[in-house]
């Protein structure tokens, strides 16, 4: 087997392995950044703990026909690609592409795969508007201790005023 052959095959073994332990993959067309805008939108990625890589199509397709992706075909793979894996945070991928999006519009957004769902551009845009795990959880624990903080106040109100009826 030729050299360049078994590089292909160890390049799609590189993706399958990344397509199964993402949580989100997202497909964006880079077509019309400067290089110094790409190293910005890598350098976000980082910070997201997102990896963002560039692939030939006919591998990714390959990889995930071997996954079981088949909306990742020959009509949606055109043109140059580059794709953003996210492995904690499902949306993570999703909001550093939104927000880059905001001030570099030629990075265009084209589909992803999120939790092993497809979705298109639009779906993918909404989920770039869902804040992140941890901002979630501190929503949920303000939630939650909201009405005890409130009957904490209250009792200690009602010390307080039977306190000053009592002197």
């Amino acid at each position: 087997m030729s050299k360049a052959i078994e590089l292909k095959g160890q390049i799609v073994s590189e993706i399958v392995e990344k397509l199964q332990k993402s949580s989100s993959t997202i497909v964006v067309d880079y077509r019309g950044l400067t290089v110094e805008e790409v190293t910005e939108l890598r350098k976000k990625f980082r910070e997201a703990n997102v990896e963002y890589k560039v692939y030939k199509n006919t591998l990714v397709r390959r990889a995930a026909k071997e996954v079981g992706i088949s909306e990742l075909n020959d009509e949606l793979l055109v043109g140059p690609n580059a794709i953003a894996f996210g492995f904690e945070d499902p949306v993570a991928p999703a909001r550093v592409i939104s927000d880059f999006m905001k001030d570099h519009p030629k990075l265009e957004l084209k589909m992803g795969i999120v939790e092993g769902e497809f979705y298109d551009k639009d779906k993918i845009e909404e989920f770039s508007k869902i804040p992140s795990r941890e901002v979630l959880i501190a929503k949920l624990l303000g939630s939650l201790k909201a009405p005890v903080s409130n009957f904490a106040y209250l009792l200690d109100a009602l010390i307080k005023k039977q306190e000053g009826q009592e002197a």
